[in-house]
């Protein structure tokens, strides 16, 4: 279910009206797209009131959670704002989880129910009022410490600022490669910002969580999205699954191995169990030969002669097994070349062709040119078989001529012969043909002059 709230990756987002601390009440689950929300999947589910759980997860910029026991009680829904407990002052943020839920996260992160801080109240006016002003500052504060961090000449990287709920405490977040000493840089914030300065060093991988992008695949990045741990990755995850070790390719945004190596190599491992060792070698009769190449979706390997390594000849793993065994009783295995079985010739099929838009057309077109022909030449026979016209206009001639009183009909012309046609056109382009419908006037001459006068 959703609440239709229609923001996306806002901390400080609340399903309820503007600037209100209150809850989805009819809702359990938050329907923004902020990858911190959790589905509470136990939310129909009515537990007894003595287990009852009375702790809460809220959530706060930049990924961070933290577990509150609601000591008074409060009537608490995901997306309510709160007001807890922090050091100095107080914090707000946005419940994301309530329930028997809870207990299993809290199980899960390990985090101690007696370390657990209080929850005061639910966020109120005054409270929401002075957050919102704070969170509006974040972005000129991160600009003023970049500034000032570089005028220092300090090797690190501001990458987030985050207020305090009640603006007592500016968390900067950094990223660096070395150690970096900022005492005196504690000392220029504080006197820049006029607030408690709390200092915490990420990883790159945090940062392009932070950031955001698109990846090389098309889609935004999984740590922006959904990917809340980091497990770490290495170069021998490439290796298991046949790629070539090019960093420019394997590395993410972060400038580290992608997170996505990860996603398929259990069932690349699975597979490669049915695989002989890549290190294995073939006793045969022509020589030493030894594994190149492995194609895990193929279930094939690669092999050539240490003498001769240009050419490679492809076996199945069933095959490789039964000379492995030959070889382990002390028996040499044919020549690679007898033992290579001809491929049978697959029919190619074009795809480009056959995902054409203009396949079908192409294919009535020849029908269409065939059904065209058959009319013509039926058409040719037809007239063949006709008699000729001018029998007919001839026996018409002479009823009329016979029959004086009869009206008179208009006379069909005759069939001319081709000769007659080829002059007919030829007088008809010497001379302008006149209109039919055009009205024929006499042509008056002029009087004669007498010769005599």
């Amino acid at each position: 279910m959703s609440c239709g709230c229609k923001t996306s990756g806002d901390s400080a987002h609340s399903c309820g009206p503007k600037k209100t601390a209150n809850g989805c009440e009819n809702v359990n689950t938050c329907g923004n797209s902020y990858k911190l929300s959790v589905f509470d999947w136990l939310s129909n589910i009515n537990n007894p009131a003595p287990n009852r759980c009375d702790f809460v997860e809220v959530r706060f910029k930049n990924d961070r959670k933290s577990f509150y026991k609601n000591v008074n009680n409060i009537p608490l829904h995901i997306g309510s704002v709160v007001t807890v407990e922090s050091s100095p002052g107080h914090d707000v943020g946005v419940v994301s989880l309530t329930g028997e839920l809870v207990k299993i996260q809290m199980k899960k992160k390990k985090a101690s129910e007696e370390s657990a801080l209080k929850i005061y109240r639910q966020a109120n006016q005054k409270d929401l009022e002075v957050w919102q002003e704070a969170r509006k500052k974040e972005d000129a504060v991160k600009l003023e410490a970049r500034k000032i961090a570089q005028r220092l000449g300090l090797e690190m990287k501001v990458t987030d600022v985050e207020y305090q709920g009640d603006a007592s405490k500016i968390t900067f977040y950094y990223t660096a490669d070395n150690r970096v000493d900022f005492r005196q840089l504690i000392k220029d914030y504080a006197g820049a910002f006029r607030t408690k300065i709390d200092m915490k060093q990420i990883g790159f991988r945090q940062e392009a969580a932070k950031v955001g992008g698109i990846g090389s695949c098309g889609r935004e990045l999984c740590c922006s999205t959904w990917l809340t741990d980091f497990r770490s990755v290495n170069t021998n995850v490439a290796r298991y699954q046949q790629l070539s070790i090019n960093p420019q390719k394997l590395a993410g945004q972060c400038g580290k191995l992608k997170c996505c190596l990860n996603y398929e190599l259990d069932s690349y491992l699975d597979a490669l169990s049915n695989f002989p060792s890549s290190s294995t070698t073939l006793e045969t009769e022509k020589g030493k030969a030894f594994c190149i190449k492995i194609d895990v979706f193929k279930k094939k390997m690669w092999f050539a002669y240490v003498e001769n390594s240009i050419a490679w000849y492809d076996f199945d793993i069933d095959l490789v097994k039964k000379l492995i065994s030959k070889n382990k009783r002390g028996e040499k295995t044919l020549p690679l070349e007898e033992l290579k079985q001809p491929e049978s010739s697959l029919q190619s099929i074009d795809l480009i062709q056959e995902n054409n838009v203009d396949r079908f057309e192409k294919k009535n077109r020849g029908k269409n040119r065939n059904n065209q022909n058959k009319q013509n030449n039926h058409q040719q026979g037809q007239k063949r078989n006709r008699p000729e016209r001018s029998d007919k206009s001839e026996k018409a001639d002479n009823i009329n001529a016979n029959s004086g009183n009869a009206p008179k009909q208009q006379q069909k012309p005759q069939q001319k012969t081709p000769a007659e046609k080829t002059v007919a056109t030829s007088d008809t382009d010497k001379k302008p043909q006149n209109n039919p419908n055009k009205k024929k006037f006499k042509k008056k001459y002029p009087p004669k002059k007498d010769k005599n006068a």
